[in-house]
């Protein structure tokens, strides 16, 4: 399974190293948010790591929705729970991190299930720059530029074809509703595999903090973002 070096496991449970959690979101998400980073105050794996384990060791469902209930620190246990329709993914303490609801035949083939993963999380590195900002333009608002924080609520699945063995995700449309200083960011997409689709999807971000938009700034915190991205490929 190619998820294997980005986790540890043992009769207690599942441990992810802030280490195996950063190599995950830039090599394998292209995501360079500095709160995945190794030694970050405020470190916390990627959602789409527990995403990626969740579907790999439950399958790949017609139907499937992902709640996003906490951010997983370093040092947590994690207890993934036997398969089920409904579970949850959970600590030690029994706090949880991630509920899991599926349905419909399910695909266990790990060739099918990687390009699954790889294509969402690739799909998902890119949303700062090319789904927030600009969402954030149009509506004429920023996140803290000093804590520019997304946190990661939901995402949905469901696939109307399971034959096929590469697919590729394609932004449909995106839309923000504004609440004070909360902002549900929602995006929609499509999956194709050879030029025909084979399936749909959802997914929303939570932008707290929001404040007048300032270019400036916007322009700054995109920089940043880039020249991590440039720091990685180099």
């Amino acid at each position: 399974m190619f998820l294997k070096p980005f986790f540890s496991e043992t009769s207690a449970g599942v441990e992810i190293t802030p280490a195996q959690a950063s190599a995950f979101a830039k090599d394998i998400a292209g995501d360079f948010n500095p709160i995945h980073d190794e030694g970050a105050k405020r470190f916390c794996v990627p959602g789409d790591l527990l995403f990626a384990m969740a579907v790999s060791k439950y399958g790949l469902h017609e139907k499937m929705h992902f709640s996003f209930e906490g951010m997983v620190g370093s040092g947590v246990c994690l207890q993934f729970p036997d398969t089920r329709e409904a579970l949850a993914i959970t600590d030690s303490r029994d706090k949880t991190y991630l509920k899991v609801t599926q349905s419909g035949n399910a695909s266990h083939c790990p060739e099918q299930i990687e390009s699954f993963v790889r294509g969402y999380v690739a799909f998902s590195g890119l949303n700062f720059t090319h789904v927030v900002v600009p969402l954030m333009q149009e509506h004429q608002v920023m996140i803290n530029p000093a804590r520019p924080l997304v946190i990661y609520d939901s995402m949905s699945v469901e696939l109307t074809d399971t034959d096929f063995c590469q697919v590729e995700l394609e932004l449909v449309s995106k839309t923000l509703e504004i609440d004070g200083k909360r902002g549900d960011a929602t995006l929609e997409f499509k999956l194709t595999s050879d030029g025909r689709q084979v399936g749909t999807g959802r997914k929303t971000l939570v932008l707290s903090g929001l404040r007048p938009l300032e270019e400036d700034k916007v322009a700054d915190m995109c920089r940043q973002y880039d020249e991590r991205a440039a720091l990685k490929a180099s």
